[in-house]
Parts: structure tokens; sequence; C-alpha cells
């Protein structure tokens, strides 16, 4: 990507060090990340793999058997994250999670909710609650505006009814039984807002105004790579960086997600997280894809830097799971 460029000393590399954290290294593997493909019902603006309806890539049914194989395999990976694009597109993605909760593993599917009213993808919320999937829905924005903004006129309307029948279902419950995250995204290139004032603007709105509930809410800052990358000028993406670097938290590394995960591209290569898989930046070892997995080499390997690590360390931290804050409390319910 123009304007960043991985050496062995970066900038991000120098605040470890400056804090005794250096070199970034993983601390087990308790994740596996699986992105099912980058094809997508919608193109949002901030995605950072692109996805759309043009894509095509798709993983294919040898590569998800070698990963199955993986997961049956290895008792220490117990959660299998399920992303895309829409996850939901691949031909196999009932065959995918029905094996993985036969290995007793937690399974977590990110979806953008629009996926629902799609002709044939009707029963799939039905089909998560009977297998007791927790679910990260992508929401951008509590308002239609906001969310059309970046994703284009009727979505919001799509989104909301989605949610309605998942809480139907049970999602959102205050028993706990099927979880549901909302996932928030600013618009551009922009830090996130304080995560818990933003999950209380989004419980009072969508409560009040479509009775709808959820578990958590998750504040995602937008990485400057993919559509929004692209849409940015050298300067735009540089200020961003800028901020992100001076609201560096030391205290972020330990729950950083790439130190306890490893992300899969669809075509069964390895990464240390999904924004390295967009940019192909492999591992840092001889273990680099799903047909040669080594859990030994991976689980305490040193973690590829540059100053795009800026984002997940900023502030209270903007990973896929949530702000730091936010994990801690987690830990301890």
């Amino acid at each position: 990507m123009s304007g960043f460029f991985i050496y062995k000393m970066n900038s991000f590399d120098k605040k470890l060090q400056d804090h005794d954290q250096y070199p970034l290294t993983a601390e087990g593997i308790s994740t596996l990340q699986v992105n099912l493909g980058y094809q997508c019902n919608l193109a949002c603006s901030h995605c950072h793999v692109e996805g759309s309806p043009k894509r095509d890539e798709i993983m294919p049914l040898n590569v998800m058997l070698d990963i199955l194989d993986i997961l049956r395999k290895h008792d220490e990976i117990t959660s299998v994250d399920i992303t895309g694009g829409s996850p939901e597109l691949n031909p196999n993605f009932k065959f995918f999670v029905t094996t993985c909760k036969t290995f007793g593993k937690e399974i977590i599917v990110r979806t953008n909710l629009a996926i629902y009213s799609e002709p044939g993808m009707e029963d799939i919320p039905q089909f998560l609650a009977a297998h007791k999937v927790k679910m990260v829905a992508s929401l951008p924005c509590y308002s239609e505006e906001g969310v059309e903004r970046q994703r284009g006129k009727g979505t919001y309307r799509r989104a909301i009814e989605a949610l309605k029948t998942l809480n139907a279902l049970g999602y959102g419950n205050s028993d706990g039984a099927l979880e549901i995250d909302i996932m928030f995204n600013p618009a551009g290139a922009a830090i996130a807002p304080d995560q818990q004032m933003l999950e209380k603007a989004y419980r009072e709105n969508l409560g009040k105004d479509h009775g709808i509930h959820f578990n958590r809410l998750i504040a995602l800052s937008n990485m400057p790579i993919g559509r929004l990358g692209k849409a940015l000028s050298e300067p735009e993406k540089q200020e961003f960086m800028n901020q992100l670097e001076e609201k560096f938290n030391p205290s972020t590394i330990p729950n950083l997600m790439c130190r306890h995960l490893i992300s899969v591209s669809p075509d069964g290569r390895l990464f240390d997280c999904d924004f390295w898989q967009v940019l192909t930046i492999p591992v840092m070892n001889g273990s680099t894809t799903v047909h040669s997995f080594d859990l030994d080499l991976l689980k305490k390997r040193e973690i590829v830097t540059s100053s795009l690590c800026f984002l997940c360390t900023a502030g209270a931290g903007a990973s896929c799971s949530g702000a730091l804050t936010q994990n801690k409390s987690k830990e301890h319910r």
C-alpha cells in the first residue's frame, strides 16, 4: 500500500521497545479467524476487504476440509471466528458451522444483517440460533441516514428487520444464551468514539425506535486500506495515522487479537490478522498455509508489525473484539 511499508524497526516497534514490549509475539492460538470469501451482497464504503457482489473469491471445499482437520486435531483452538465478505454466501457455510460445532468449538459469525433478506438466505437466522452461534452484527450507525451513507439505500430497514428476527429467536436476551454484539464503524478515517458512551446511545435509540436489544457494542476504527484507503489522499492517511500514534496506549498490548489468533484467507493462507490478509503480508515463519499448519510454530511466532498497528492500540484499543475496558469487564463477568 502506498505510504506504508514494513521494516524491522518501524515506528510501532519503537513504541513497543520504549515500553519493554518488543518484539510483539503470540501467546498461543485460541481463535482461528476464517474468511469464507470476499463476495458480499453490499459494497460498504469503509470495507477494508473491498467485499462486493462483483467479487468471486469463495473458500473452496478442499481448503475448508483442511481447516476442519486442524480444528479436529487441536483442542486449544477453542473458537472459530467466521467472516467475509458475507460468509453466509459460501455454499458450504452451513456444513462448516455444523462441523465446527461437532468439535465443541465456540462459533462466531460476523454478518452485515442485510444478507438475510436476500433470496435463499431467509432461514439462516434460525439455523444460527439452533446451533447457538454467537453473532457480531455490523451496523455502522443507529440512524437510517448514517447506515445508508455507508451502505446504500434500503440497507438500514433490512438490517433492522434482521435484528428484530434475531431478537425474536432469543438473541440479545438477558439470559446470555444467544449472544449478539453490534459492530460500529465511523464513516471515514476517524477514531471511533468512546465505546461505552456509544453503546448507551445505540441501546437508547434502537430500543426506543425499534424495540431492539443486544449484548454489547464494539467500536472499531477504520483501517485506511482497501476501499477507504483508495478514497483517501496520502496527506489524509498520514494525518489519521499521526492521530492514532498520538493516542498509543501500552495497556492495550496484552489483549491484541493477533496475539491469540490466526487469520485464514479464502485460499488457505495464514496471516497475523485480517488487515495483513488484505495487504498479503504472511506470518513470519514456515507455516504459511493451512496445508502446512504447525501450531507449535505459530503459537510462539513473532508478529508482523507496521505503523498501521497503531489503529488497534489507540486509546482504549479498537480490535474486532472490542475496546480494552469492554474486554476487561467481559473477563470478570
